[in-house]
C-alpha cells in the first residue's frame, strides 16, 4: 500500500524542513542546540499539520541518536516504562546521544503516566520530546513542564503553504510523473486551515480524482471532491472547528437542544472532554458573564470533573452544563468591556497613573504628594467617595455597560446611585 503524500515528501534534514524559521532558520534555537550536540527536553506546542512529529525525528537523525515514538492515545505506563529501560540500556547516562523519547500527543497521558517519565527525564535515561496541540501549561504536569523547554510551532503561512504543493509536485514520485496546474490556490489553503499535512491530504484526493492528462486545480473542483469526501467528524481538522462553533452558538442562542446535538457528535467523534469543558468555560464569561455568575462557577467545576472522571461518564456532566449555559440568561457586556479597554491603551499608550491613586512606600513618594488626596472607601457612607480612578486625558470614559438583564439591570441601577451622570448609567 502506497503511502500518504504527507509521508512521502515528509523532510529528512533541516535544511528541507519549510516555515518555523524562529526555530530552524540559520540562528534558530533548535538549530544552534542541534550543531552544539546538546538537546535538553522539549515540548512543541501547535495546532496539527505544523511538523511536531517530523521536527522530532530530524532532530533525533541529526544528532545521531536513538529515536523511540509512543502516541499517548494507544500507549500506557508499561509502554513507557518498556521504552525507558530500552533508553537505558542503549545510551549512557548524561552523555550528548541520550535516546529521544517523541511521545505524540502527550497532554492526553494522565498524571501517572506523565509521573512514569519524571525520573528518565531528570537522570538523563532519556531526552523528551512531547508534541501537543493544548496549552502545555494545562495539559502537563508542573513537575515535568519544569524539566523541559516549550516550543511554539506556529500554523503554516500562505507561503508555506504554496512552497509545500511545489515541493509535492517536484519532489513527489508519483506527483512529479504527472502534469499539474495550479491555476486556483484560495480553496486548498482555506480547507487546510494552516495544517500542511491536511493540505497536502487535499491535494493528493483532488490529483487521484483526475483522469486526465492534463490536472488544472481550480477551486470549484477541490470544493467538489472535499465536500463528496467529508467525514463524519475530523477533530483535527475543519470540521472541529465546524462543530465546535456551532455548539458555541447553540448556547448563545439558547436552545439546548442545538447544543446537546453538537455535544453529541463531538463525543462520538472521539472529541476531548477537556476541549469542550475549556470551550464552555469561556463562554460563560464571554456570553454569559455577570447576567448569571454563577454560570462561572458551573462551568468551572465542569472542567474540573471532566478533567477526573473522564469518558463515558463525562458526557452526562458536559450535557448538564451545555443546557444550564443555554438557558441561562445571556450578557458580553464584560467581554466588550475589556475590548474597548484595550482599544483605547493601543490608542493613548500609557497615561500617567493619576497622583492620588499612586503608591507611597518611600519617604521621597510621600513628599510628592502620591497618595495624599485618595479617598478610602470604607470611610465613607456606603463605602463609597467619588474620585476619579482614570487618568485625566480619559476620564468619565465607560467600558463596561451593563446588558439587559435582571442581574445587570441591577447592577446598573448600583452605579446609577453611586455615579448619577458620570458614567451616563
Amino acid at each position: 500500500m502506497e503511502a500518504p503524500l504527507a509521508e512521502r515528501i515528509r523532510p529528512q534534514q533541516l535544511s528541507d524542513y519549510i516555515s518555523q524559521l524562529h526555530l530552524v532558520g540559520e540562528n534558530g534555537s533548535l538549530t544552534q542546540q542541534i550543531a552544539r550536540g546538546v538537546i535538553p527536553s522539549m515540548i512543541f506546542w501547535g495546532s496539527p499539520g505544523t511538523g511536531k512529529t517530523t521536527l522530532a525525528q530530524i532532530i533525533a537523525k541529526q544528532s545521531n541518536r536513538p529515536f523511540y515514538e509512543l502516541s499517548a492515545i494507544n500507549s500506557g505506563v508499561k509502554d513507557i516504562r518498556d521504552v525507558i529501560e530500552k533508553a537505558k540500556q542503549s545510551g549512557g547516562l548524561f552523555t550528548a546521544k541520550n535516546p529521544i523519547l517523541f511521545i505524540d500527543e502527550i497532554h492526553r497521558f494522565s498524571k501517572s503516566q506523565q509521573d512514569s517519565l519524571l525520573a528518565a527525564v531528570e537522570k538523563g535515561w532519556i531526552t523528551l520530546i512531547g508534541a501537543t496541540t493544548e496549552n502545555p501549561s494545562f495539559e502537563v504536569i508542573p513537575a515535568l513542564l519544569s524539566r523541559c523547554q516549550v516550543y511554539v510551532l506556529n500554523p503554516f503561512s500562505k507561503e508555506d503553504l504554496l512552497a509545500l504543493l511545489e515541493r509535492a509536485m517536484k519532489q513527489d514520485s508519483v506527483l512529479s510523473t504527472k502534469k499539474i496546474k495550479l491555476k486556483e490556490t484560495e480553496a486548498l489553503l482555506r480547507l487546510s486551515g494552516g495544517d500542511g499535512r491536511k493540505l497536502l491530504n487535499i491535494f493528493e484526493l483532488v490529483v487521484n480524482a483526475s483522469s486526465e492528462g492534463q490536472i488544472t486545480i481550480t477551486n470549484d473542483k477541490v470544493f467538489q471532491l472535499v465536500q463528496q469526501n467529508t467525514v463524519l467528524y475530523d477533530k483535527t481538522g475543519e470540521q472541529h472547528y465546524d462543530i465546535v462553533s456551532a455548539f458555541i452558538k447553540s448556547i448563545r442562542g439558547s436552545d439546548p437542544n442545538g447544543a446537546v446535538y453538537w455535544l453529541a457528535r463531538m463525543i462520538e467523534g472521539g472529541e476531548d472532554v477537556k476541549f469542550i469543558a475549556r470551550r464552555m468555560l469561556i463562554l460563560s464569561s464571554e456570553d454569559i458573564g455577570n447576567a448569571n455568575p454563577t454560570a462561572f462557577i458551573m462551568a468551572n467545576s465542569t472542567f474540573q470533573a471532566v478533567s477526573i472522571i473522564g469518558n463515558p461518564e463525562s458526557r452526562i456532566i458536559l450535557s448538564q452544563c451545555a443546557v444550564y449555559l443555554a438557558t441561562s440568561a445571556k450578557s458580553n457586556a464584560s467581554y466588550l468591556a475589556i475590548g474597548e479597554a484595550q482599544q483605547l491603551v493601543k490608542q493613548t499608550g500609557d497615561l500617567s497613573v493619576p497622583i492620588h491613586l499612586r503608591n507611597a512606600p518611600t519617604k521621597l513618594m510621600k513628599e510628592l504628594g502620591y497618595g495624599d488626596e485618595y479617598l478610602y472607601s470604607h470611610n465613607y457612607p456606603n463605602n463609597f467617595a467619588e474620585q476619579e480612578y482614570l487618568p485625566d486625558e480619559i476620564k468619565n470614559t465607560a467600558f463596561y455597560k451593563p446588558g439587559n438583564n435582571a442581574r445587570e439591570n441591577e447592577l446598573r441601577t448600583f452605579l446609577k446611585n453611586r455615579w448619577n451622570e458620570k458614567y451616563d448609567y
